[in-house]
């Protein structure tokens, strides 16, 4: 599929100049690769940004429009500055200072992203290409469906859920593992306009009740449990903790669909999750293949705006209360399918393998609406890397002929430190590009990928986005782009990133700062759920016409782009975002809890960790069970991913004058960086900071915070 033409693979100039240590991609990548030129690249991204209407229209007539292409009948964004203007394919307002944060893209046009992404593919003559290959937890556990049989499937159950009396706008929460049914229930909403939100089957059965409360969910479609390493995790148990909590909340759920995921157990198996038999309701509860069986295969699309919504997908909130940040169907369906193109170098009849889960932005962008818009052939892996030796990845990119990798820097650290001998059992011939995500990888990591599982002919893709900007921002573009280790290097067509100052004032050259977006994109996020003024006052009030990350950055000498991390009170744990709030709030559900702060602390594995300092209430006593206790309490109410890896019992912690954490300090302290801790003239005790960095000297990194 040609968005964007090629240019004429003439390798020209491919800027070897750059100053510092750089890479670029071999002669046999560039014979394949989209561009390899920096000054096409700049000319296809000038036009991006300068005339994005002719830009997105060229993308924009790829897909199919019900009632063709529309332009807006008016201009947000000129209509801010009050010229009047109107009839752009795009318009926006960024500036809180002239109105409400507003983006539209295509408003008027009328489409269906299902059938984009599988009748449209189908029309092209690939039914019979696989779309997905599923691995499961062992290594018998594998399935394949081509793009025919994906349409059939997700006809069926579009039919099961209108028959549960989903219509157009309602919404649909989905618990399961990577799947291929979680594939086709997210596929099934938005070809009958149902909104379908995701949430991660690692969340805790609090988690999962936050987000069906808040999205005003109908239905709920769970699994009866999956398997991941040794670990049997109970979902339909967890499903129906949830379900209380929601009833208690008043919120009542039309239906539950549960899918028979556990595999059947054979005689090796018997004592592993043989004897688990979840609950099941028949007032409320319905199996999937019941239902699916029942049901016709025929199901029309619905054809809807452009600028109807897609899906919801929660990330954490710095309140500590999630974020439902809500994507539209035209704008996330095209920008995702023109990133897939350039960022993977994706071929027609490549295989991909992303080991992200689909509750995560990355498993909806790369594993879903991406690859299926390109035609690809996905692998979905429901395992961990681990299991059952650190081998299996790379033994799933060989067996599997995949041709683009698509991990996260703490899945490369763990492997690392199993050494060579696991991935040079695997040629893994047909590898021809690695990406990652997530999460800024340290340089040791970066050249292990590049030079032992990459066989240094692999260029080294390293992807920023959030889950609010629906696809990544910036990344070395493959074949044309050199890459440095550790750096996201240059925006992607139609971004326009600037570091700003603490004033809002753009920093030229050289230099570091706020990174911020000072233009719209088509898959930029719309709202947040239910509260458009959160969604204003997180990312557009701090500095007015901008959208700020949240982030920091680094521009070096050759314009290439370093992400630093959180500048807010986040925490990035193994490429996902926490809230110190929710973490806090976690702990001080215990009752012997007087204050608590989470900073983050440096890991070898997972990039950062969560590190806890709790003082406790008067007369109480810091131990062993109530450590296991709090932490405990962080996994049941958020999920596994937010366990504390130190907690640290102190007298007080440092605050200003006026009361408030001093979260900067508190953070050298955990990371043992306290050569320079700043200005402490604020400090309303000063004698706290010795305290806490005794504690932490002589407790260490252990699991035991007592003193």
């Amino acid at each position: 599929m040609d968005f964007v033409a090629d240019n004429d693979n003439n390798n020209g100039d491919n800027n070897n100049n750059l100053l510092g240590e750089t890479f670029t991609a071999s002669d046999k990548f560039l014979e394949r690769a989209h561009i390899t030129r920096m000054d096409y690249y700049h000319r296809i991204y000038q036009l991006s940004v300068q005339n994005p209407d002719a830009f997105w229209l060229n993308i924009a007539e790829q897909f199919y429009w019900h009632n063709g292409i529309q332009r807006n009948n008016n201009n947000t964004r000129a209509a801010a500055a009050g010229d009047g203007a109107d009839g752009k394919l795009f318009d926006y307002n960024f500036d809180v200072t002239k109105g409400p944060i507003n983006i539209r893209f295509m408003s008027g046009s009328k489409t269906n992203a299902c059938y984009n992404l599988v009748d449209r593919i189908i029309d092209k003559g690939l039914g019979d290409r696989i779309a997905y290959i599923w691995i499961g937890n062992d290594l018998n556990e594998r399935k394949t469906i081509t793009y025919s049989e994906l349409k059939r499937n997700v006809c069926k159950f579009a039919n099961v859920l209108k028959i549960q009396g989903i219509r157009p706008g309602y919404r649909v929460a989905i618990y399961l593992p990577v799947s291929l049914e979680l594939v086709t229930a997210m596929l099934a909403c938005s070809r009958i306009g149902a909104v379908h939100t995701v949430v991660f089957a690692g969340f805790s059965s609090q988690s999962l009740a936050d987000r069906i409360i808040d999205a005003n969910c109908r239905l709920l479609v769970t699994a009866d449990g999956t398997v991941r390493g040794n670990k049997l995790i109970k979902l339909k148990d967890i499903s129906d903790e949830s379900l209380v909590l929601c009833k208690h909340r008043n919120h009542k759920l039309v239906s539950c669909i549960v899918v028979k995921h556990l595999p059947v157990p054979n005689s090796c198996q018997q004592n592993r999750w043989s004897k688990y038999e979840p609950k099941f309701d028949e007032t409320i509860d319905h199996y999937w293949d019941e239902l699916i069986e029942a049901a016709s295969d025929e199901c029309q699309p619905v054809w809807l705006d452009a600028e109807d919504p897609l899906f919801i997908l929660y990330t954490s909130g710095s309140t500590g209360k999630p974020k439902g940040v809500v994507h539209t169907i035209a704008g996330y369906m095209l920008t995702t399918a023109l990133v897939f193109k350039y960022a993977f170098n994706y071929r027609d009849g490549d295989t991909f393998f992303c080991t992200a889960d689909l509750g995560w932005i990355t498993g909806h962008t790369a594993n879903v609406y991406g690859s299926l818009a390109n035609g690809a052939t996905a692998v979905l892996f429901d395992g961990i890397p681990t299991h059952p030796n650190a081998g299996r990845l790379w033994q799933i990119i060989d067996e599997n002929g995949v041709n683009s990798f698509y991990t996260a820097p703490t899945a490369v650290r763990t492997l690392m430190k199993f050494g060579d001998d696991y991935v040079n059992r695997w040629t893994m011939a047909k590898l021809k590009l690695i990406a990652l995500v997530g999460e800024p990888i340290n340089r040791e990591a970066w050249l292990w990928l590049y030079n032992v599982v990459g066989r240094g002919r692999c260029p080294i893709v390293d992807t920023y986005f959030q889950t609010e900007t629906g696809a990544p921002m910036i990344f070395p573009i493959p074949g044309c782009i050199p890459m440095k280790p550790g750096s996201a290097t240059l925006p992607f067509f139609g971004i326009v990133p600037v570091i700003l100052s603490e004033d809002g004032q753009e920093l030229s050259g050289p230099n570091s700062g706020y990174l911020a977006f000072k233009n719209a994109w088509p898959s930029i996020a719309r709202t947040i759920d239910g509260n458009h003024e959160r969604f204003e006052s997180t990312y557009f009030r701090k500095f007015p016409n901008y959208y700020f990350t949240g982030d920091g950055a680094v521009r070096d000498q050759n314009g290439y782009l370093w992400v630093t991390g959180r500048t807010d009170d986040m925490l990035n744990v193994s490429g996902h975002l926490l809230s110190t709030a929710e973490v806090e709030s976690a702990i001080l559900d215990n009752k012997r809890i007087a204050e608590v702060a989470a900073v983050s602390m440096s890991h070898p594995i997972k990039g950062e960790a969560i590190c806890c300092f709790v003082v406790l209430k008067a007369q109480q006593i810091y131990d062993l069970q109530l450590e296991i206790d709090l932490k405990q309490r962080v996994r049941d109410k958020i999920g596994a991913i937010a366990t504390p890896e130190c907690l640290f019992s102190v007298r007080a912690l440092p605050k200003t004058r006026s009361g408030k954490i001093m979260r900067r300090i508190l953070a050298k302290i955990a990371r043992n960086d306290v050569r320079e801790l700043g200005d402490l003239s604020t400090i309303s005790d000063e004698s706290v900071i010795d305290e806490l960095i005794t504690v932490r000297r002589v407790v260490g990194d252990g699991d035991s915070g007592q003193q």
